[in-house]
């Protein structure tokens, strides 16, 4: 049922000179500054927000407002509420397609104009909430450059891919103006990463179907799609890179972490499985960083079921210690009280006598103080 004459009126005499109104500080702050910090409070005070009747009612997709209020005189579309944008913007980002269809067909209106906070435009914040058809709607527009970059280089379909909207994505992906392949300025990580790091397996599919996607590509931390993904325990996104020839299994990030390294410190048993299927994948392989090996990081997190299962490789040495402490996982997982994993590894007979370098404890000196750290270790020890 439509809005009646008389609540119009009501709604537009409130309505009035809203923007010096404390409701719509309130309103503005409550919805995106909900804990801002002493330093926000004094750089942005309320009175400053400048949240107009028009971006109100944009924002909540008011129709019957929103038209009455573009038939008054005086109304500026491309007013922008401090930071957040015009109301364009605003109802773009909500997904409210009626308004935004509306405000776009206003005389002078900016399609493609972005807010002053992060350089979003309408097209981008549509594309990064998923609403379909207010990206189609602002495509339309012969003003609207699809590929548009943000502040941090993040374009409209770097935003969909991250949040897993593979609808926008087909859409963005068929525009010839769109480069799928094109890094953000900040991470250097392109979409396949974005949505590999978000587990978004239609978007994933979608991509790897491009030429111009390069699967095994590299971020600026020496991530590639595949590392994104295992670190983050998404089974699925790592079984179809793994189909992918191109992609190495085993490449190490920035400070020498691979895949697996990352899944067994993360505690992915799923992924940490696939991986070992991998002939390609050495088991054993020390990071760049301390050489903290896969069954350390997994003993470190106390991830039983992953020390099990490298531990079935012969490959794999229980034994090795790290460059900072010099521990190795039993002793790592014996001084921090990790009983289960403790359990584990004392069935590999490890080395009783190697000492860490930081205090110099072996595990028989460890084994001494078994009443105070509740370990169990064998009798013999004592």
């Amino acid at each position: 049922m439509g809005m009646t004459k008389g609540v119009k009126i009501l709604a537009l005499k409130l309505l009035d000179r809203f923007d010096d109104h404390l409701s719509a500080q309130l309103l503005f702050r409550h919805y995106y500054d909900q804990r801002p910090s002493e330093q926000y409070r004094r750089t942005f005070p309320l009175g400053q927000y400048r949240f107009s009747a028009l971006h109100a009612v944009s924002f909540f997709g008011i129709v019957e407002i929103v038209a009455t209020l573009l038939e008054g005189k005086g109304c500026d579309v491309n007013a922008t509420a401090r930071a957040q944008g015009s109301a364009l913007t605003w109802a773009a980002r909500e997904g409210h397609e009626e308004v935004v269809k509306m405000l776009l067909e206003q005389e002078g209106v900016n399609p493609d104009q972005a807010d002053k906070g992060h350089c979003q435009t309408p097209l981008s914040w549509a594309a990064m909430k998923g609403h379909g058809g207010v990206v189609k709607s602002l495509l339309e527009q012969k003003e609207v450059n699809p590929d548009r970059a943000d502040k941090d280089g993040r374009t409209p379909i770097s935003w969909a891919a991250g949040s897993g909207h593979d609808g926008v994505v087909k859409i963005l992906l068929e525009q010839v103006e769109v480069n799928p392949g094109q890094p953000d300025t900040v991470y250097g990580r392109r979409l396949l990463s974005w949505a590999a790091e978000g587990g978004h397996g239609g978007v994933v599919k979608l991509l790897l179907e491009r030429v111009e996607v390069n699967p095994d590509h590299a971020d600026r931390y020496g991530q590639t799609p595949i590392s994104s993904a295992a670190s983050r325990g998404h089974e699925g996104v790592v079984k179809m890179l793994l189909e992918r020839e191109e992609v190495n299994p085993d490449q190490p990030d920035t400070y020498g972490g691979t895949p697996l390294s990352r899944a067994a410190e993360m505690g992915h048993e799923g992924v940490v499985e696939m991986l070992l299927e991998r002939v390609e994948v050495n088991p054993d392989r020390p990071d760049t960083m301390y050489s903290r090996t896969p069954i350390w990081w997994a003993a470190a997190r106390r991830h039983e079921g992953i020390v099990k299962m490298l531990l079935e490789r012969e490959d794999v040495d229980p034994n090795r210690a790290d460059t900072k402490f010099g521990e190795t996982p039993i002793l790592w997982a014996a001084a921090r009280g990790h009983e289960g994993v403790v359990k584990i590894l004392l069935e590999r007979k490890p080395n009783t006598d190697q000492a860490d370098t930081d205090y110099g404890r072996t595990l028989l000196s460890l084994a001494t103080q078994r009443r105070n750290s509740g370990l169990i270790f064998p009798d013999e020890w004592v």
